[in-house]
């Protein structure tokens, strides 16, 4: 009896041990993309009510990865102007909503894109094809435990752009 419980206890101590070499694992950081976008790139909702799908993704330690996108709190500021000059409406239910499974949604008449002006001999004007260039974005960040995540901006183009020779408003 006591040979069985000297290897039970025996085993147990090398399981415990064996087991994430007895480190416990723990969150690192939080990772904020776009699915659908391009990674780096610029970030859009083309029009009225298009969407753009936002992932929060729970780094731990050992490099393991948790969607966290319905669990997360979410920071919206506003970084620039409208085309016009306009500060942009505050992050809300009216302007570009973020749902609780990550969902933003375009909604205000804005257009956060301007076509880069170019000078072609004497001529000076709009880019034709254009070539777009943030004039103001909202920058979002997601909160998940003690945590923030990188920011990532997202223009709105709901509105047709005041100068792009081809309309439309910000790339698609």
């Amino acid at each position: 009896m006591k040979r069985i419980s000297i290897l039970a206890m025996f085993l147990a101590a090398v399981t415990i041990f064996s087991t994430s070499c007895g480190q416990s694992d723990y969150l690192q950081s939080v990772q904020l993309s776009a699915l659908g976008a391009t990674a780096g790139g610029s970030y859009n909702l083309p029009g009225v009510d298009t969407t753009l799908q936002l992932q929060a993704m729970a780094v731990y330690h050992s490099g393991k990865l948790v969607d966290v996108t319905n669990n997360v709190t979410w920071t919206v500021t506003t970084v620039g102007a409208d085309q016009n000059g306009n500060p942009l409406p505050p992050y809300g239910p009216a302007s570009v909503p973020i749902s609780p499974n990550g969902l933003m949604q375009g909604l205000a008449q804005i257009c956060t894109w301007t076509d880069a002006t170019v000078t072609t001999g004497t001529t000076t004007g709009p880019a034709n094809p254009p070539i777009w260039d943030y004039t103001g974005y909202y920058q979002v960040i997601a909160n998940y435990r003690q945590f923030a995540s990188n920011p990532i901006g997202v223009g709105v183009g709901v509105v047709a752009s005041n100068n792009s020779p081809i309309g439309g408003c910000g790339p698609s």
